[in-house]
This record gives C-alpha cells, sequence and structure tokens, in this order.
C-alpha cells in the first residue's frame, strides 16, 4: 500500500477533516504506542498503520478495503 491510498482509506472511512485529527492524535499500540503520522514518518509501512487504525477504531473487516470504485 501506498501512503497515497492511506489517506484515501482515511479519508473515505472518516473524512477528510476527522482523518487528520485522528492520525495525529490518535495512539496507536499495534504500531509502536505512536501516532499514525508518526508511525508512517519513521517508516513503518502504511498498511500496517492502517490495520492498526481499523482495530483501535473498530472499522469493520468489510471495509477495510476501502469503498469499492466502478470502473469507467
Amino acid at each position: 500500500m501506498r501512503i497515497s491510498d492511506f489517506w484515501r482509506l482515511m479519508d473515505d472511512e472518516f473524512g477528510a477533516g476527522y482523518s487528520r485529527v485522528l492520525s495525529s492524535s490518535l495512539v496507536l499500540a499495534g504500531v509502536g504506542g505512536r501516532t499514525a503520522e508518526q508511525a508512517l514518518n519513521a517508516g513503518v509501512p502504511p498498511r500496517q498503520v492502517w490495520l492498526a487504525l481499523c482495530e483501535v477504531q473498530d472499522v469493520p473487516p468489510e471495509r477495510r478495503l476501502g469503498r469499492d470504485v466502478k470502473p469507467r
């Protein structure tokens, strides 16, 4: 997963404004007790950060891959 995919998933799930607040304030045990922002800046893979965030925020498994985008 690329960082751009991480932010797309964050915005889709939590909204553009709240996703930034969450990423900078919510401490995630799954990435070493860091915020999502800190973990990404430290080189933790975006997929690992996303899954840790999903776990803490109780994102249902069926939404962890993001919303379906119909091909053009």
